[in-house]
């Protein structure tokens, strides 16, 4: 089955898409890519994205579910065009969406207890009736409604396509919030931990675009922060953060990591006289650290460091993470046949495929949920979904 899959982070920068012919079931299931790519949001939507997440109104958020809904047909259109394949030839659209608020502690309401939410938007509606693939979407609320926390889902994906026989595998995603997944020898899903550990490209990614006025949206290849020294006093407030000793499972985003934390980090920096070459090195190692705290909740040894994200082209943070991990190998999803910056992508194509094939998305013992459930909303694309169906 070729399926593509399509996913936007909480940096909210573009839409990965990429191109996955899938087969094979539970344990055995095989998936290989056949095209990926990037499709790059403008600043202007970037920032109304990132805005409507903190404080959007209820008309920012429906027109940006539609608006978005197209960004993401567009996407899949243009990497099934990539393969040299028509949207005939592919059978299933699976689009994780753009989150705009994720609730996972829950939010307390009379006579029903704590309610966790998440809320992720473009419209699969539209990017089904684009494109005239069946799209599946929504995958979150279901592992919430079962009592989870609805993240981190990418985690099925590494087990996998990225376990190994002999090697016990830390998988890192470097993409705004930083999330790991402990795949222990043979990829046993039984003994499976994974979770967020904080934030990555998100805070820097806000620090340098709030210092440069917006002049610059990244610290490209982590160039500024290679040139800073760490600030020890501030890297210990930062460690102290409340949610890098939370136990399993948790989940994070924007509403823990966001805004304030930049302003925080901005008045500090202030206060203490640190450059911005520093206060980006300080950051970068935050981190580092803060994905290092993981091996605290994982029982067996950890053979290799496998790191996939946007992240990955922060050399500043893959230098820290080098150091954290020592002596145990770090590598990149590259040296494992795998695109970092798509491997997101390639889940949720993952992912989709499992609900069309009758099979639960989630990791229970991960998520929090009180059992496996098939994940995601269905779009029909058209006439060929309703003949399969009835057949």
């Amino acid at each position: 089955m070729k399926v593509v899959g399509l996913m936007s982070g909480t940096s909210g920068d573009g839409v990965d898409a990429a191109l996955v012919e899938i087969s094979g079931r539970k344990q055995s299931l095989t998936a290989r890519a056949l095209a990926a790519q990037t499709l790059a949001y403008p600043r202007s939507l970037q920032q109304r994205i990132l805005t409507a997440s903190v404080s959007g109104t209820v008309a920012d958020i429906c027109h940006l579910n539609a608006l978005l809904g197209e960004w993401f047909a567009n996407a899949a259109m243009q990497v099934i065009r990539l393969a040299k394949l028509r949207p005939a030839d592919v059978a299933l659209i699976g689009s994780h969406g753009q989150t705009v608020h994720h609730l996972p502690h829950g939010v307390q309401a009379a006579g029903v207890g704590a309610i966790r939410s998440t809320l992720q938007i473009a419209e699969p509606a539209v990017i089904a009736e684009r494109t005239g693939i069946t799209t599946i979407a929504n995958f979150r609320p279901r592992d919430i409604a079962a009592g989870g926390q609805g993240a981190p889902l990418t985690p099925a994906a590494h087990v996998l396509l990225l376990k190994h026989p002999r090697r016990a595998r830390l998988i890192v995603n470097l993409g705004g919030i930083s999330n790991i997944t402990y795949v222990p020898r043979g990829g046993n899903p039984d003994s499976v931990v994974a979770f967020d550990t904080g934030p990555a490209n998100m805070v820097l990614d806000a620090l340098i675009s709030r210092l440069t006025h917006g002049r610059l949206l990244m610290d490209r290849d982590g160039k500024l922060a290679g040139k800073g020294e760490v600030d020890a006093r501030l890297l210990a407030k930062l460690l102290a953060h409340p949610f890098l000793s939370r136990r399993p499972p948790k989940s994070t985003g924007r509403e823990e990591f966001g805004p304030s934390v930049v302003d925080e980090l901005l008045t500090i920096q202030q206060q203490q006289g640190l450059s911005t070459e520093d206060l980006l090195a300080t950051c970068s190692m935050w981190t580092a650290k803060a994905v290092g705290t993981a091996r605290r909740w994982i029982k067996g040894e950890v053979d290799e460091v496998v790191v996939g994200g946007g992240g990955v082209r922060n050399r500043a943070i893959m230098a820290h993470l080098a150091a954290v991990f020592s002596p145990v190998p770090v590598t990149t999803f590259e040296a494992l046949g795998w695109d970092s910056k798509a491997f997101e992508a390639v889940a949720f194509a993952v992912l989709a495929y499992q609900t069309a094939t009758g099979q639960g998305g989630n990791i229970p013992a991960v998520t929090g949920a009180k059992h496996p459930v098939l994940l995601g909303t269905i779009v029909p694309g058209g006439r060929r979904w309703l003949e399969h169906f009835r057949s």
